[in-house]
């Protein structure tokens, strides 16, 4: 091992990508490695949890081998392993976990099981040390919360959805108009070519509480499509801009409220939404104007997915504190993600 530093390598696989990252000494991104399963899923309309576990099982060892071969490391410069347990796809989970556990045993080194969304908020954290108190939007195909994090160890989910993800929503939309899976970079596209001229709900926006609900704005958008359709006057990239507009309206005025509620001195995008170019216009815009004492923090595109290097940045600040995993850790689906380590 290389002596004075501290070099984590993370595995990720709780879904439908692969993908294996290195980092050095917290904030120093060495390498991550993603292999995309789209093209398998794409014909299903969405991930298949079989189809997914089988495509980890055959990319893994690859990926961890090109990590290693990016970041110009040997096996024996490693400090640690660290790897998703939860949430996430059962059988996907496994494939990761156990190959995360086997290569800790084999070079004895400690095992780090990370929260998923945890790692989703640390992929903030390459480049750049996190300033507490600290709040974080997470916007992906699973989850649409916010967190507030008084240290590096704590997470308190203060506002959720009651059912549909926001990335969820997009993908559920994108197959309704024609879009093939994941919806979300496409209607992003189409928005830009359109006009928001379609009336659509914005579901608890005018509510005091930080919760989200997407499945009546949903609703609303197939019953116009329906409508449109019987008429022949469905306009794709009107109504692409309509729904993302209704989208992200919610999103701002939830993330202002939570704002105004608690104080923070950073505000943390992740998940794989945080890419999508009117929510990082408009909340460059928010804080700028009503918040400029708060820092704004959006991974950049690589990292706003799942990924392998969130998954080691957080390794890496549970190394820190000498928080270890058993190897007998096993995958957790349902993790919670209300805890404090501290």
């Amino acid at each position: 091992m290389v002596e004075d530093q501290q070099i984590i390598l993370g595995i990720e696989s709780s879904c439908d990508e692969t993908s294996v990252g290195i980092v050095r000494n917290e904030h120093e991104l060495l390498a991550n490695v993603i292999t995309s399963q789209i093209k398998s899923h794409q014909r299903f309309g969405g991930v298949v949890p079989e189809v997914a576990s089988r495509h980890h099982l055959e990319y893994i060892n690859y990926c961890i081998e090109e990590a290693i071969k990016q970041a110009k490391i040997k096996k024996s410069d490693l400090n640690g392993i660290a790897c998703t347990y939860g949430p996430g796809l059962a059988g996907c989970l496994m494939v990761g976990l156990t190959a995360a556990k086997v290569m800790a045993a084999d070079l004895n080194l400690p095992f780090y099981g990370v929260n998923h969304m945890a790692g989703h908020i640390y992929a903030a954290a390459i480049d750049h040390k996190i300033k507490f108190p600290a709040l974080a939007l997470l916007v992906s195909g699973g989850h649409t919360e916010f967190v507030y994090m008084k240290d590096e160890l704590s997470f308190e989910i203060i506002g959720t959805t009651l059912d549909d993800a926001v990335g969820e929503a997009y993908d559920k939309i994108g197959r309704l108009i024609g879009f093939n899976y994941p919806a979300g970079k496409t209607i992003d596209e189409a928005a830009k070519k359109g006009t928001a001229n379609y009336e659509l709900p914005r579901p608890m926006m005018n509510r005091p509480d930080l919760n989200f609900s997407f499945s009546g704005l949903k609703t609303a958008v197939r019953d116009l499509v329906e409508k449109e359709k019987r008429h022949g006057t469905l306009e794709v990239n009107d109504l692409a801009a309509s729904f993302q507009e209704a989208v992200v309206e919610v999103l701002i005025s939830k993330t202002k409220k939570a704002l105004n509620q608690i104080s923070v001195r950073e505000l943390i995008v992740g998940g794989g939404v945080a890419a999508n170019s009117l929510l990082k216009s408009k909340l460059i815009e928010l804080i700028q104007i009503d918040f400029p004492h708060c820092q704004l923090t959006i991974p950049p595109l690589r990292l706003c997915g799942d990924n392998g290097a969130m998954i080691a940045a957080f390794g890496s600040v549970l190394a820190k504190n000498q928080i270890t995993s058993p190897l007998t850790l096993d995958s957790d689906p349902g993790l919670s993600f209300n805890f404090s380590l501290t």
